[in-house]
């Protein structure tokens, strides 16, 4: 892939109207949207910050933070999608999840639940942690670890089974 990963989702968003992949073609261009309204700065305290911003707004934001913006996307198509569910209403489920799909190619390929028990277990040895109230000590070192690998709520559900929590 050239260029940044902004530029690889504006690419696969040329490419998706050329074939009239409908589904593609809108995710994308929401999640262009989505990058574009990150990009735009808060109000600035002087004009030394407004320089700072005129300067990194010509930049654009990093691939990490682009990612982030992508990972919010998807946290945002899981909750609908468990929403819809709850709701009877799988039609507007699966409109989500196929657009979850879309988004999550443009992820880091995610750390698999093994492999984030693995480091977990390590990181409870390590800390001595024993019982629920220990999780705060293991969470942030996981968290870390699998940033943008992995969804909150498996690193979550994989400490507190670790603890017994």
């Amino acid at each position: 892939m050239a260029g940044t990963l902004k530029d690889h989702i504006q690419a696969d968003l040329t490419e998706a109207m050329r074939a009239r992949d409908e589904n593609r073609k809108s995710t994308l261009r929401m999640l262009v949207a989505a990058i574009r309204n990150a990009e735009i700065p808060a109000a600035p305290a002087d004009d030394a910050d407004l320089e700072a911003m005129a300067a990194a707004g010509k930049a654009g934001l990093s691939d990490e933070a682009v990612t982030e913006v992508i990972q919010k996307q998807v946290k945002q198509r899981r909750d609908s999608i468990d929403s819809f569910r709850k709701a009877n209403r799988e039609d507007l489920a699966s409109k989500e999840q196929a657009e979850l799909t879309v988004l999550e190619a443009y992820l880091p390929q995610q750390a698999s639940r093994e492999q984030i028990e693995a480091f977990a277990t390590i990181v409870v040895a390590e800390t001595g942690a024993s019982g629920a109230r220990d999780i705060g000590k293991v969470m942030p070192r996981v968290v870390a670890e699998f940033k943008g690998r992995a969804d909150g709520r498996i690193v979550n559900e994989v400490v507190r089974g670790l603890l017994g929590a």
